[in-house]
């Protein structure tokens, strides 16, 4: 069945009265944690996760790509208005969408986000749409060794291009793979790193370690670092639309940055920070003014808010056809997965052609929704930011809690949240990412099992993982993100 008539199948699940409504939930969310400054999509998915196991998979999945892409459209509002990027990919908004506010253009810098997010959004799912099924063709071709080198990839190209060091990278990498062996050994039966305590024999509990790491690791870190003094809100003022300078001015910005964010999202380590940085400055180069940057160009608000939705649909496509998370949202949305007994991959599209095809349409949906919401309403959306932190992050925390206790009812878990949550507090502090040690954690198994079952298949030769151009080409991949930084300082040193 062509690609086109699976779609139209998916708008009949997305269109269903009950999904259409999460996807409104999921939206509505989504840009309410996007505008509150330090709660992200991660955090909000790791925290309904709990809630989600009594909905069914199709209707949570639209729920979660709506948070996913509402995220992207409320980061750009506390940019703009008070110089506070709600999500990492919002920080180059900031740069010239709060001058722009400054400058009594606020609206104007709002309306080309949220009109720029639309289009990328929308090109993007599209490019999602075809891409998909013929990447999930390929990895049909898979052999076990080709599984373990495109695990071995993930974890260099995270473990490298997230934080601020490699070594602490690997450090978060090797914490997460740690945790990812504690349990029964698939193959031999034999209890690892559990040490005599019964509730550890089934491995740690996914939901857990998302929900300590995301929301009690930041928790912490916020009250540690609570000032009572309020961010300066600039009104919303200035033309409410935008004029036709700034729509010439813009388009060409959108469709840019969605060809910089899409492919970006879709390699391991790529995320939203590096495209809408390399938007900003293609845009500051191109710019025929170029004195605007730094004064309110809108270009470089129209850019990287491009880059950023197209960002967040590239990372769905290796997540659907290969089950590769390539950022911290995608990690959670592949333990998401496995918390419905689902596991991502060329098999789903098959297996499970309504959630995968239902959840593509609902994106067009939601990117409809989150424009109707966005343009009209953001006057509303920015009231958010009243709400006082200390009871905005004790009302998470009490969240939290209770879906944790919910799932498990387990003492032990909620102690264990305790010290994961200790654990990504530390983290925070020093700077040590999140993304490694849980891509770590839910790639990890993965990776132990496709290897023994390549050398089991070799009788123990280690030729075998070398044996196929597609393992020699990730291995080598791999390799390069290693050493080709060092090189490179070496080089400048040299020079």
């Amino acid at each position: 069945m062509d690609t086109l008539a699976l779609l139209l199948q998916g708008f009949e699940v997305a269109l269903q009265p009950m999904n259409l409504f999460w996807a409104l939930v999921g939206s509505t969310l989504g840009t309410a944690i996007g505008i509150l400054p330090g709660i992200g999509p991660a955090l909000t998915i790791a925290l309904l996760l709990p809630v989600t196991v009594s909905v069914g998979p199709v209707s949570a999945f639209i729920m979660f790509a709506g948070v996913l892409y509402g995220a992207m459209y409320g980061g750009s509002t506390t940019s703009i208005l008070i110089n506070t990027p709600g999500e990492a990919g919002s920080m180059m908004t900031a740069l010239e969408g709060n001058k722009m506010a400054r400058a009594g253009r606020g609206a104007a810098a709002l309306a080309t986000a949220a009109i720029g997010s639309f289009v990328a959004g929308t090109i993007a799912t599209l490019l999602l749409t075809f891409a998909a099924p013929s990447i999930a063709e390929l990895a049909f071709y898979f052999r076990p060794a080709d599984y373990f080198a495109l695990t071995v990839m993930a974890f260099t190209s995270v473990a490298v291009v997230m934080g601020t060091s490699r070594v602490r990278g690997f450090i978060s990498l090797f914490i997460g793979l740690a945790l990812g062996v504690i349990g029964i050994d698939g193959m031999t039966g034999q209890a690892r790193m559990t040490f005599g305590v019964a509730e550890l024999l089934d491995g740690v509990e996914l939901t857990v370690v998302l929900v300590s790491l995301f929301a009690i690791g930041e928790i912490i870190y916020v009250a540690s670092r609570f000032s009572r003094q309020n961010d300066e809100m600039i009104p919303i003022k200035g033309q409410v639309w935008m004029s036709k300078e700034d729509w010439r001015r813009s388009y060409k910005p959108w469709l840019r940055g969605t060809v910089i964010g899409f492919p970006m999202g879709a390699i391991p380590g790529g995320g939203s920070e590096i495209p809408t940085m390399l938007s900003y400055t293609l845009e500051k180069k191109l710019c025929k003014k170029p004195d605007e940057f730094g004064k309110g160009a809108i270009e470089g608000v129209a850019g990287p808010e491009a880059a950023n939705n197209a960002a967040a649909a590239g990372v769905l496509v290796p997540l659907l056809t290969l089950g590769l998370p390539t950022s911290a949202t995608a990690a959670i949305l592949l333990a998401a997965f496995q918390n419905f007994g689902l596991q991502p991959g060329p098999f789903l599209f098959t297996s499970n052609p309504e959630l995968v095809w239902g959840l593509i349409a609902s994106l067009y949906v939601g990117n409809v929704m989150l424009l109707v919401l966005n343009l009209p309403l953001v006057g509303m959306w920015v009231k958010l930011l009243l709400i006082p932190k200390p009871q905005l992050y004790a009302g998470i925390l009490v969240f939290a809690m209770m879906g944790i206790w919910g799932v498990s009812g387990s003492v032990f878990d909620l102690a264990f949240m305790v010290g994961v949550g200790l654990l990504g507090y530390v983290m925070r502090v020093y700077d040590f990412p999140i993304a490694p040690l849980l891509i770590g954690l839910i790639l990890g198994p993965m990776a132990e099992m496709q290897l023994r079952t390549a050398l089991a298949a070799g009788q123990g030769n280690p030729a075998v993982l070398v044996e196929t151009p597609m393992s020699i080409a990730f291995l080598v991949i791999s390799f390069l993100f290693l050493f080709v930084p060092f090189l490179l300082r070496r080089l400048k040193a040299a020079a």
